[in-house]
């Protein structure tokens, strides 16, 4: 019995580390769209901007959003498209 369980913990490692690997676009994404965002819905809320996601084989615009700030000081760091020899990959924003 632990053997199968070691077995199966095993493979959900495997296979969880499997997805982690980028997806690499050939194709460049297009230039960004320019999105009007009006004033925010509250004082502590920031824009996340939009950008081009990669979705059923071609890109398609992710629009921007409003968003609240997790805690005092912290800066949105916007996601981008990275260039490399694999092609363009996606490098998700994060809070800072």
């Amino acid at each position: 019995m632990k053997l199968i369980l070691k077995a199966v913990l095993l493979l959900a490692l495997v296979f969880s580390l499997g997805n982690c690997t980028p997806t690499y676009i050939v194709q460049p994404p297009p230039e960004p769209r320019i999105e009007k965002k009006g004033p925010p819905p509250h004082p502590k809320m920031v824009w996340i901007a939009g950008h081009w996601g990669w979705k059923r084989g071609g890109y398609a615009w992710i629009p921007g959003h409003w968003a609240k700030v997790p805690k005092r000081g912290a800066a949105w760091v916007p996601g981008h498209w990275e260039k490399s020899p694999r092609g363009h990959r996606w490098v998700p924003g994060h809070w800072k």
